[in-house]
């Protein structure tokens, strides 16, 4: 296939995975310079730019030119100008340089996969984070030595990458060797490997490390092969006492289609979670993020947005990131007023209806079944909870009637409905711990499905 052929045949696929919006910024002046069968080379107009496909959207490229029967085993980027860019070089260097100190949380160092900007000097301790930022202390003060492995949790957007990577930074400084890798990149790696019969060579990147940190490892959920080559890889560091550390958005006992001897392994060290930041905790990350980027942020401001934005550090930040925008580019003072405009949308967006379709996919989702299995006959343990689970949350969530819910699950007798919903409750409120942290967990899935 042609250079340019293959490109808009992969622009078209990554079209239909990202939004339109995304798309346009991105991908509009971007095309295939060279690819050989194994690397695909890609110009793009500027560093920002490479910055952010390379960091954002290099697995979607993959992704494409594999559903488009080729392969790729690298991905490179080069800039590109064009004749009217060339010219203004001088007057983009400056903006550019700008641009470079906002967004250096895409410098990473290539043989560690660290981001030098998370450390444990720049990361806000609060009584949300206090045990996983303690284990992850000590863990960096004593690699393979207290709490292998260490698993923390929490939902997205809670500072999990930022502790990892910390631990990282931490250990780098006495000259041990640290891999930070996301889990999803891992599982890319098995396949690539697999596929080109290079699975030795992709054992050996691992094998030589003191220090292996895996990010959202709840990716590896129904992957078998992959868990397959963890679960060695794993051992291998292990037995050599070396430190392995690990992040998901849920514990190891809800990571479903995870084998048993993964899972084991997983819970033989420190398990330690993050939950929702408190408003003071809030009020310092603000504080401390707007001192970092040389800004007066009056009190009343950071109290409007902390209050506003309760259970996601990112959104927070993010408030932040665009409240500092619109001052730069418009001149104009950071006033209580001025925010209140600004992040109008972003604070006062309607919550977010969920439908029982919703519901429906986030269970089958969580527990790993067919919605045909859920909505069948079947008495197995493992499909009974589930269907248990979407009749409590259809009544729970929608208040629907129980004859309704029957007939939205394969058409079961209301009294079946009425059984369900009542042993399900009956289990919360007898504080059983692993049906409330599943029901939490589907929840939240429920507004991302």
């Amino acid at each position: 296939m042609k250079k340019e052929k293959l490109w808009q045949s992969i622009l078209a696929e990554i079209q239909l995975n990202i939004s339109q919006a995304n798309f346009n910024t991105w991908f509009k002046n971007t095309q295939l310079v060279e690819y050989n069968g194994d690397n695909l080379t890609i110009a793009v107009p500027n560093t920002f730019t490479k910055e952010w496909i390379k960091n954002k959207h290099n697995g979607t490229i993959m992704e494409a030119v594999e559903s488009l029967g080729e392969k790729v085993d690298e991905i490179s980027y080069v800039i590109k100008k064009n004749k009217k860019e060339k010219k203004e070089v001088e007057k983009e260097e400056v903006k550019e340089n700008e641009s470079q100190m906002e967004f250096e949380e895409f410098k990473v160092d290539q043989e560690s996969n660290l981001n030098p900007k998370y450390t444990f000097e720049n990361f806000i301790v609060g009584p949300f984070n206090e045990l996983s930022h303690a284990a992850a202390y000590a863990v960096a003060e004593n690699p393979g030595s207290v709490y292998n492995p260490l698993f923390i949790y929490g939902k997205v957007g809670l500072g999990k990458t930022h502790l990892l990577q910390s631990i990282g930074n931490e250990v780098k400084k006495s000259s041990k060797k640290v891999k930070y890798i996301p889990a999803q990149k891992f599982i890319t790696g098995v396949v690539n490997g697999i596929r080109n019969g290079k699975m030795e060579e992709f054992k050996s990147r691992y094998k030589d490390i003191d220090v292996l940190i895996i990010d959202d490892i709840q990716f590896l959920s129904g992957k078998e092969k992959t868990q397959e080559e963890f679960f060695h890889t794993f051992n291998e560091l292990y037995e050599k006492n070396k430190q392995i550390i690990l992040s998901s958005d849920r514990p190891p006992k809800s990571i479903r289609a995870l084998t048993e001897r993964l899972r084991s392994r997983f819970e033989g060290g420190m398990i330690a979670d993050i939950n929702f930041p408190d408003l003071e905790t809030r009020l310092a990350i603000l504080k401390t993020k707007a001192q970092e980027r040389k800004i007066k942020i009056p009190d009343e401001v950071c109290e409007y947005i902390a209050k506003n934005i309760q259970k996601n550090i990112r959104e927070l930040e993010g408030a932040l990131n665009k409240l500092i925008a619109h001052h730069k580019l418009t001149g104009k003072k950071v006033t209580i007023e001025t925010t209140k405009k600004v992040l109008k949308n972003l604070l006062e967006s309607p919550t977010k209806n969920v439908s029982p379709d919703q519901i429906i996919k986030a269970v089958t989702k969580f527990y790993d079944i067919s919605e045909s299995d859920l909505k069948g006959n079947s008495r197995k343990k493992e499909i009974v909870k589930p269907r248990q689970v979407v009749m409590y949350l259809l009544r729970e969530e929608l208040e629907y009637s129980f004859p309704f819910i029957g007939k939205k699950i394969g058409g079961k007798d209301h009294t079946t409905v009425m059984y369900s919903h009542k042993k399900i409750k009956k289990k919360l409120e007898k504080e059983d711990e692993d049906m409330k942290e599943d029901i939490t967990l589907i929840k939240q899935m429920m507004l991302s499905v």
